[in-house]
Formats: structure tokens, sequence, C-alpha cells
């Protein structure tokens, strides 16, 4: 159980596609955690659709980095359905990944819905 997490960081840990499904096994468990960053890790398309599935139960999310993970559009949509789910959600970073128009379409779509946010990096 990690229910008393509040900052994880696991960036540059070669996590990929495989790593993140796992983790999505537990942060649904993450009740406390508020800062998460995954920077450079490889994720992708598929590992940011499994951390969506439970990312929109991290109700306490303040600030999440998922930069440089080579995440497209496929993984910006799935992004872009948690996001109302995410009200705390101050600081989001999708910096140097591979979005493109139809990806930052549906992102900013969802932009409303996260009336905390307040730092966006794309």
């Amino acid at each position: 159980e990690c229910r008393a997490l509040a900052h994880l960081n696991l960036s540059r840990n070669k996590l990929q596609i495989e790593g993140a499904s796992t983790l999505a096994l537990v942060f649904g468990e993450c009740t406390a955690l508020t800062h998460l960053n995954l920077s450079e890790n490889e994720i992708r398309d598929e590992g940011t659709s499994a951390l969506s599935r439970v990312l929109g139960e991290c109700k306490a999310l303040t600030h999440l980095d998922l930069s440089r993970n080579n995440i497209g559009d496929e993984g910006a949509g799935s992004l872009a359905g948690i996001l109302r789910d995410c009200s705390a959600l101050v600081s989001l970073d999708l910096s140097s990944n591979r979005m493109e128009s139809e990806g930052i379409a549906r992102l900013r779509a969802a932009m409303g819905e996260c009336a905390a946010l307040s730092c966006l990096s794309m």
C-alpha cells in the first residue's frame, strides 16, 4: 500500500510502456499523492493510456510531469479524458513529446474542466 506517499519522482528510469502499466496497477491506492514525475521514461501512448485509467483516482494530485516520454495524439487523448477528474491539478508538464494538432486540440478542449490548472507546459 502507498496511501501516505505524497511525492514520487521516477524520472529517467527507463520505465517504458511495461513499467508505466505496472505502476498504473498501484496508483489507485496512492490517495495522498500530490507530485508525480515520470519524465524521460519513454512510456509512449500505450503507457500513458494505462496511467490515465487510474490517475483520475488520484484526487490529491497537484503536479504531473510526463515530459519527454514520446507521447503522441493517442496518449494526449487519454489524458484529456481524465483531466476533469483531476480537480486539484495545478501543474501539467507535457513538453518535448510528439503531440500534433489532434492531441493538442483534445487537451485544449478538456482544459476548461481543470479549474485549478495554472501551469501547462507543452
